[in-house]
């Protein structure tokens, strides 16, 4: 686990960034967000999740990260808050950093520190099972092709250094995501496998019990997941004020592109996400120290 740091003003919010599986700090969206953050002179902090910071190096325990494990980052924002107490946070999950986010607010809402004023949530896949299910289907296999080279190749380096880690024949022979999550996420993150780490990672179950406001962003054509998981999502929205639904009808996964393609492209979602942000975050923000009139340089 690494954090990407850019500084901002004083008297600024700060913003904490979580990406998605197998991403981190080159992706165009993680750079969409920092660029946003950049113009506003916030401060921004990137999470990178354990084994994805850009030498893929593989971390000294067995377990590695995954989509219901908050710990790393309760023990970040902690720090963060230890930092610059007082200071207004917003924090920004993509994707399985969504998740992860949805399911530290929702689940632990009375530990959360007050400097934690506002969330966004982009194109969470909420019920993990039924987007694992989705992820087989059709087109929709190209996603899954993409996360199991990198998945598998990251686990057979992780062999050489823990051999018993997991079976590696089974390994080799892995070709969905629910595959890879019965046989080497679930039982090294202490579940009995993909059923079960799903129905215990999911965040839909949680979302009543999130108490700060939070924008989940999700398009109704995300190809991560079938669009009956956001009716549901709006049901269990119903329970909390603090949740704010924009589920655009295209957007795909962590796409949100508008304009003419190609020339005219434009990527909406990291200002539509920042502007959020903005009405809550600034307001509470320490104004900036300035000079007094009158007084030299």
């Amino acid at each position: 686990m690494t954090v990407h740091r850019l500084s901002g003003q004083p008297g600024h919010p700060r913003v904490l960034l979580l990406h998605g599986l197998e991403s981190g700090i080159h992706a165009p969206y993680v750079q969409g967000l920092l660029h946003q953050a950049r113009l506003r002179g916030w401060w921004a902090d990137l999470l990178v999740w354990r084994t994805c910071d850009p030498a893929h190096v593989v971390n000294a325990v067995p377990r590695a990260y995954h989509s219901g494990e908050t710990t790393d980052l309760a023990m970040v924002v902690r720090r963060l808050v230890a930092e610059s107490p007082g200071t207004p946070v917003g924090i920004v999950g993509v994707s399985l950093g969504g998740n992860v986010l949805l399911k530290w607010l929702g689940n632990e809402a009375a530990t959360v520190p007050p400097e934690v004023t506002a969330s966004v949530a982009v194109s969470v896949p909420f019920d993990l099972g039924r987007a694992s299910r989705h992820l087989e289907r059709g087109i929709n296999t190209i996603y899954t092709r993409y996360f199991l080279r990198s998945l598998v190749a990251k686990t057979e380096r992780k062999l050489t250094r823990f051999p018993d880690l997991v079976d590696a024949t089974a390994l080799r022979r892995l070709r969905t995501l629910w595959e890879f999550d019965d046989v080497v996420t679930g039982p090294i993150h202490g579940f009995a496998g993909a059923a079960d780490y799903y129905a215990r990672c999911s965040s839909l179950p949680t979302l009543g019990g999130v108490d700060r406001p939070t924008l989940l962003l999700n398009a109704a054509d995300d190809p991560f997941l079938p669009r009956q998981v956001l009716d549901d999502v709006r049901v269990a929205a119903r329970g909390t004020s603090a949740l704010t639904i924009e589920f655009p009808e295209r957007g795909g996964h962590v796409g949100f592109v508008a304009g003419a393609i190609p020339g005219g492209a434009r990527y909406w979602m990291e200002g539509r996400v920042f502007d959020w942000l903005s009405g809550h975050l600034a307001s509470r923000a320490a104004p900036i120290a300035r000079e007094p009139a009158g007084t030299a340089a």
